[in-house]
């Protein structure tokens, strides 16, 4: 990218204090841009920035509020195409998985715009009248994954800015340069200090956590992070929102047309490569259609187009960084090495760049690496089963509580058994679906909280009862 990269701190662009880093293309490995690196001090700044900008953001009406998220719209729209490709250059994804981001960035942001908390009236007698009134937080802090970088600031700042907050963001190191001119661009239509980026390492993300002045924090990672971020966000009381880290499990049902679902479950387990918190990570399939299965989908995977998310016809694109490709090799090692058969890939690419070819794991089971710890990359262990209630014990014999799913042709006993599954999110015929008006959250060590929908909302306000005696 052909620019120079700064921090945006109270509407005013400032270099980092700590010279800057290197964010590199996963599919080339070569430099894409440097990237300002903040200190302490920096963060700091932004807020009080912040802090500054809330006094009157607070007060803002509600069409204001509306109006800005619409505006915020109109202005990644406008630059779609920009943004789009900074995704790509940075994350490593196709370019049609790009545009649907930035596409879904636009639709996630109008869909917030349009989300009303009304007062809930408790009491309404004679002589009294009891109101619930919604207030916001502050100042929330929002700490960025890599996987969905545009995408997941949306997420976290709209929502944010819908109920009265303001907002310190601080994105992936692996990503940051999306969040950098997503914030320009929404500096140019709010007001100054309202959102403020600061990029660097993990220090910066420690330090928002301990952080006396930040009254949220949103955070969407691992589950160790989060609970790094919830030790230290104590000493304030500060509200969280955690969306952590997953291993979904999917269970077929005898009777399941493979067919019909091999498609939509290789893509619910090989979106964005199969980095998505919410993908489906373990799928539970019946002996009678096992082999089946196991061929449709290696069948689907080959098919795939390896390479640049720049080239034309590419389908499937690299592991995002190098540490998280190591991580997926040793998984599919262990596998190979305690009698699991690899269909397809397996192996990483020769040559530059981060590759690794969409990989389905036969005969795995309960105990492997690959089955009980979260690959977060292009690899699908298929785990044989013949007893229904079985499944749905292995399924939840798991500490992550993300999301799940059950396929069948009887959507009525699918509904029951997917009923069973100890997930925040459980899907029917579909997996990592998730919508702006249905709130998403987990369970168990995948975090606590929710986001979208007026539930989602909720989470970036205080309550305020109003007790009138008339």
């Amino acid at each position: 990218m052909n620019r120079e990269y700064k921090l945006l701190i109270g509407g005013a662009w400032v270099a980092g204090d700590n010279g800057s880093f290197d964010v590199l293309n996963p599919a080339t490995e070569a430099v894409v841009a440097a990237c300002p690196t903040a200190s302490v001090g920096q963060l700091d700044a932004a807020v009080a920035a912040a802090g500054e900008a809330f006094r009157q953001w607070q007060f803002s009406s509600n069409d204001t509020r509306k109006q800005l998220l619409h505006d915020i719209a109109d202005k990644i729209e406008a630059h779609a195409a920009e943004l789009a490709e900074i995704v790509v250059a940075e994350q490593g994804k196709p370019m049609f998985l790009a545009q649907a981001e930035v596409g879904g960035a636009v639709a996630w942001t109008r869909a917030t715009a349009e989300l009303d908390i009304p007062v809930e009236v408790i009491e309404d007698s004679p002589g009294k009248r009891i109101e619930m009134h919604r207030k916001p937080l502050g100042v929330v802090g929002s700490i960025t994954p890599w996987n969905w970088p545009l995408m997941i600031a949306v997420w976290h700042i709209m929502p944010a800015l819908r109920t009265g907050n303001t907002v310190v963001i601080k994105p992936s190191e692996f990503t940051p340069l999306n969040t950098l001119r997503l914030v320009e661009l929404i500096n140019e239509v709010a007001p100054k200090g309202v959102v403020n980026v600061v990029t660097g390492m993990s220090d910066i993300g420690r330090a928002m956590s301990v952080h006396t002045r930040i009254n949220k924090i949103v955070f969407t990672g691992s589950t160790a992070t989060g609970k790094d971020i919830m030790f230290h966000a104590a000493n304030n009381l500060k509200r969280l929102t955690l969306e952590l880290g997953g291993n979904d499990a999917g269970i077929v049902l005898p009777g399941t047309d493979v067919d019909a679902v091999a498609m939509p479950i290789f893509q619910g387990a090989f979106l964005n490569m199969g980095q998505t918190c919410a993908a489906l990570k373990r799928l539970y399939v019946h002996d009678s259609i096992y082999e089946a299965m196991c061929s449709k989908l290696t069948e689907i995977a080959q098919q795939q187009q390896l390479g640049s998310g720049m080239d034309e016809g590419v389908t499937f694109g690299p592991v995002q960084n190098k540490k998280q490709l190591q991580i997926v090799s040793d998984l599919v090692e262990d596998a190979r090495n305690n009698g699991a058969r690899i269909l397809c890939g397996g192996e990483r690419l020769a040559g530059r760049g981060y590759f690794y070819p969409p990989t389905i794991v036969a005969e795995a089971s309960d105990g492997m690496r690959i089955v009980d710890e979260e690959q977060f990359g292009p690899v699908l262990p298929v785990i044989r089963y013949s007893d229904v209630d079985d499944a749905v014990r292995r399924a939840n014999d798991c500490d992550a509580g993300l999301g799940g799913s059950v396929w069948g042709a009887d959507v009525e006993s699918a509904t029951q058994v997917a009923t069973r599954l100890e997930c925040g999110t459980a899907w029917i015929n579909g997996h990592a679906e998730v919508l702006p008006h249905a709130p998403f959250g987990g369970c168990k060590m995948s975090g606590f909280g929710v986001e979208f929908g007026v539930e989602g909302l909720l989470e970036y306000t205080s309550p305020q009862l109003l007790n009138i005696n008339k």
